[in-house]
């Protein structure tokens, strides 16, 4: 699987968030070219606090061995936050593929600076579907990333 092919599996995990009445960032936890974890963000819907794109996916994941991780990639639809940016690092993900980084700059460039390499896709498809949402629920998505 390349990271066209994956962006677009967290493409879908986004399509279903929303679908869901929730906000559309999904992410996938890849490893030596398989998905092992989707996810999408699931705070509306669960009521949580941390439930994001890319949390969601590693929980779905389920626990892995250190050396796992160290071979993974994390696919996101959006740059993402501290939140998620911090259990990139926690777990040693190298390589991180983004989805667009429009709407949201989240953690990119410390991710950098600790030797993650970050690739952008500039997806026209992720930003057009965030951006709806963002335009209809200012207050949902606001909230999911710390602003009143």
């Amino acid at each position: 699987m390349d990271d066209r092919e994956a962006l677009d599996v967290a493409l879908e995990q986004a399509r279903i968030g929303r679908a869901e009445g929730g906000i559309p960032i999904g992410a996938v936890l890849v490893i030596d070219g398989r998905v092992v974890g989707a996810g999408h963000n699931r705070r509306v819907q669960l009521g949580s606090a941390i439930r994001h794109g890319e949390t969601d996916a590693l929980e779905n994941a389920g626990r892995l061995p250190a050396s796992a991780y160290h071979r993974a990639t994390m696919v996101t639809t959006l740059s993402p936050c501290d939140m998620c940016t911090g259990a990139i690092l926690l777990y040693g993900i190298p390589r991180v593929v983004i989805g667009e980084n429009r709407t949201f700059v989240g953690g990119e460039d410390l991710l950098r600076t600790r030797g993650v390499e970050v690739i952008n896709m500039d997806s026209p498809a992720c930003y057009e579907l965030l951006q709806g949402f963002v335009s209809e629920h200012p207050d949902v998505w606001n909230e999911d990333i710390g602003e009143d």
